[in-house]
């Protein structure tokens, strides 16, 4: 019996990185929900935390053609699309050498994302959105899969935010607590000293498997999500989510890739998880996590759930609140600036983690506590 291209894709991609990369089952599901929803996801968080290279090793299991650059404000639009040809220049026409370019990748990956300047800015957004590339009067069709992006920051002027829009996933990437480093150390090293292991190719997906993949998950029945889905849509701009009509129409084809990626041809209210990932600002994670987290509770239990849609871990408030007294303490003694971003990104994890506590009561204490210390925190 043949496995299916969801099959392969799990078996060669994602569960073999997450076999080699410890804490990053998250941002793996994602990057594979992303391709099959023929989306784009956006990683925010630190540097070093492993955003590229989850990318790139993603790609090389599928069998993808990759491209990846490292933004500046200096970069120039000929680094990522390709040199203008001066042999048919000569010749009086205008046409781009592509080769090994953004205009031939299936995969590709921007590095500080926000560092895109107005000379690749209105290039970038008609990739993103039609997968076309136009260079005076050549157009290229993009072969393009997903686009995924990173920041250690979120954009702040009107152009930048235009393109933030066109990522409909986003995760934040924190660098892994520390009950998880003798984990990350020994996989690390393991890596160090071995290498990348040697891929079993013959049976790995294609970026062909990829786009069958899309193609199921617009086949995808959504009867039976739209009224729950349309529900969690009013509570999720009630917490102040930006997520226009275009944008809510546009993740049911993250709700229709989780089913697919299930091996279903039907959605249900377990793919609602995806909502997690909608954020527009770092304060909204907690909240939304929150949300979701309840409206996934409230559902019946559905058939094949997506791993994502059940909970992650299990959450003890007494440890959590235990933190939240030892940053309050820290704050008190007074803080250097770096001192005080690093406390920030430890209440902020705790934060997220709150959101997983199962006693409505303690939720909602500890994340009063979290909001009112990041308040503080600035």
């Amino acid at each position: 019996m043949t496995d299916s291209p969801a099959d392969r894709l799990r078996r060669h991609a994602s569960e073999t990185l997450k076999s080699r990369f410890v804490g990053r089952d998250e941002v793996i599901d994602l990057i594979a929900l992303a391709v099959v929803a023929g989306e784009h996801l956006f990683l925010f968080g630190p540097p070093g935390t492993a955003k590229s290279l989850l990318v790139r090793e993603f790609a090389g299991a599928v069998r993808c053609r990759y491209f990846e650059y490292l933004l500046t404000r200096f970069s120039e639009p000929n680094e990522l699309f390709g040199p203008v040809d001066l042999a048919r220049l000569r010749e009086g026409v205008v046409a781009t050498v592509t080769t090994g370019m953004l205009p031939e990748a299936e995969f590709a990956f921007l590095d500080e994302l926000f560092n895109a300047n107005s000379a690749i800015l209105n290039n970038l957004l008609t990739v993103l959105n039609e997968r076309v590339y136009r260079r005076g009067a050549e157009t290229h069709r993009l072969p393009l899969l997903s686009v995924f992006a990173a920041s250690n920051h979120l954009p702040e002027d009107d152009a930048l935010q235009a393109l933030f829009d066109r990522f409909l996933l986003r995760c934040k990437v924190d660098a892994l607590p520390a009950a998880q480093l003798p984990g990350l150390l020994a996989a690390g090293w393991a890596i160090e000293r071995n290498g990348k292991p040697r891929s079993e190719s013959h049976d790995a997906p294609t970026a062909d498997d990829l786009r069958e993949l899309t193609r199921q998950a617009k086949q995808v029945d959504l009867a039976a999500v739209l009224e729950p889905y349309a529900d969690a849509i009013t509570k999720v701009r009630d917490l102040g989510v930006a997520l226009s009509d275009r944008r809510a129409v546009k993740v049911l084809k993250l709700v229709a890739a989780s089913a697919v990626m299930c091996g279903r041809s039907a959605a249900n209210p377990s793919d609602l998880w995806v909502l997690r990932y909608v954020w527009d600002r770092a304060e909204q994670i907690g909240p939304l996590g929150t949300l979701v987290t309840g409206i996934l509770e409230r559902t019946p239990d559905a058939e094949g759930p997506h791993p994502r849609a059940r909970r992650p871990e299990t959450v003890d408030p007494e440890s959590l609140a235990a933190e939240l007294e030892a940053a309050e303490r820290e704050l008190a003694s007074g803080l250097k600036l770096v001192e005080l971003a690093r406390l920030r990104e430890r209440v902020q994890a705790v934060a997220d983690r709150a959101a997983w506590v199962t006693e409505a009561t303690g939720r909602t204490h500890l994340l009063a506590k979290t909001a009112g210390l990041l308040e503080k925190l600035g």
